[in-house]
């Protein structure tokens, strides 16, 4: 110790290294703590993106599904792009396709003890005249064997959606059993 330099000087000194190192701890701390909040954010964004698109992708399944073309012309329903609105505002937010071509794996032909009379939608199955039943090429009652009208077949259905704007790209497959007139399953069904 210097006996001529007072020892209140001596702290200020120590006191300015302190409050530096601290300034310099508080400014690593605050750094850290903006980039893992950007990291948060960023996190988020890409699960918000992810899930839309999931989303859209199950839109898409589901519009094709309830097209009343999707049994008789199924090449054609699956060769456009499904366009999505998310937010309802007219515009389409992703679009979707069918890749590959939905396609039916198995048929199976519903017999005739199967179905309940009394239910309307099991009319057309059963050939009754009271029925509107436009897709028929035969007229008339059940074929013979027992055999209805009607099919039920088992569909996979692709749909992919790649957000080119936050580069999110999701597949859905959805297994489905469709019940169809017969001749339809039987063209698109092995």
């Amino acid at each position: 110790m210097n006996p001529d330099v007072p020892s209140s000087r001596r702290q200020r000194g120590a006191a300015l290294v302190i409050a530096l190192i601290m300034l310099v701890a508080l400014g690593l701390l605050a750094g850290w703590t903006a980039k893992a909040g950007y990291v948060d954010m960023l996190i988020t964004t890409n699960s918000q993106s992810r899930s839309e698109a999931l989303a859209a992708a199950q839109v898409a399944v589901e519009q094709t599904l309830s097209s009343p073309l999707f049994v008789q012309q199924t090449a054609a329903v699956a060769a456009s792009p499904v366009p999505v609105d998310l937010d309802g505002d007219g515009t389409p937010d992703y679009t979707a396709t069918l890749s590959p071509a939905p396609a039916c794996y198995r048929m199976r032909v519903l017999k005739v003890a199967e179905l309940d009379a009394s239910i309307p939608a099991n009319l057309v199955c059963l050939g009754s005249s009271s029925a509107q039943n436009a897709g028929v090429e035969v007229a008339g009652a059940a074929s013979g064997g027992g055999d209805s009208l009607c099919a039920s077949s088992e569909w996979n259905i692709r749909a992919r959606v790649t957000d080119p704007r936050t580069r999110a790209s999701v597949a859905v497959n959805q297994g489905v059993a469709i019940r169809s007139l017969s001749t339809d399953a039987a063209n698109n069904c092995p």
